[in-house]
């Protein structure tokens, strides 16, 4: 996995590594604050953050008008795009290409589990850190099939105690070049401890709904609803369903080395 040779380490005199932290609900969402506040113990923070919330944004960059990138309290940047957006402005701009030691995407309210991660704003972000070559974890909270509007705040301050956990060992430890870290925290009150997993496969219902404007014409609805997840040993989703925290190292590097060799067998 390349990395991107326009980030430069980060220089300074700092006595603490430098945390880069982010989302995608919003700059002023509970999550990310009771993160920031946690990995505060252990390292100095820098938050770069949407101004609303991008959920299912993906890995979608703003291309095609300006970007407004304003510094609302000490250490603290809003950015009127994705959060992929928000993960290069803080490098290549705010940290003027010195690279954090490290990103940390969340906490997301409700998980992001199996075929979420192609769609998560927030893994996206964590996935936009492993491109640059920058240890990278996006973390979320919630259940395998769960209503993500009840969680209590004060399972986003577990979820963020546990993070301090998970940035402890990739500071320590790092990642391979081109993984990143997808953590999963149950929103039950009694956690059993964790796992390290693969992606699982969520089931959802209803993935689309057709309505009518006052004016008669037709509109669609994108939304979904959660039905449940396969029965998958190891997968994310048993994890959490399980009540377990769950750990699962993603490639950012998309190839299917495994098919490679057949596929130069055809001949087109």
């Amino acid at each position: 996995m390349p990395i991107d040779k326009n980030v430069k380490y980060r220089k300074s005199n700092r006595s603490k590594p430098l945390i880069l932290v982010t989302n995608d609900d919003g700059v002023n969402y509970y999550g990310i604050k009771a993160l920031a506040k946690s990995l505060k113990k252990i390292a100095d923070i820098l938050i770069v953050a949407p101004a609303v919330e991008q959920s299912a944004m993906s890995h979608a960059l703003t291309l095609y008008r300006p970007l407004r990138c304003d510094k609302i309290a000490k250490n603290t940047y809003v950015v009127d795009g994705t959060p992929t957006d928000c993960i290069n402005l803080a490098v290549h701009v705010i940290l003027k290409g010195h690279r954090p030691d490290m990103i940390f995407s969340g906490i997301n309210k409700g998980p992001n589990l199996g075929d979420d991660v192609h769609y998560s704003g927030t893994v996206s972000a964590a996935v936009e850190g492993g491109i640059l070559g920058i240890p990278s974890v996006a973390i979320s909270l919630g259940s395998a099939v769960l209503n993500s509007h009840k969680l209590k705040k004060s399972r986003f301050n577990l979820a963020a105690r546990f993070a301090v956990k998970v940035a402890r060992e990739v500071l320590k430890k790092g990642l391979p070049k081109g993984v990143i870290l997808n953590v999963n925290v149950p929103s039950s009150e009694k956690i059993k401890g964790y796992k390290y997993t693969i992606l699982g496969k969520k089931n959802y219902s209803d993935i689309t709904s057709e309505n009518k404007d006052p004016r008669g014409r037709k509109f669609y609805w994108i939304h979904g609803e959660e039905s449940g997840y396969d029965d998958i040993e190891g997968s994310d989703c048993n994890a959490i369903g399980a009540g377990h925290i769950s750990i699962t190292p993603i490639r950012v590097d998309p190839t299917a080395h495994h098919f490679l060799n057949n596929l130069k067998r055809w001949r087109i």
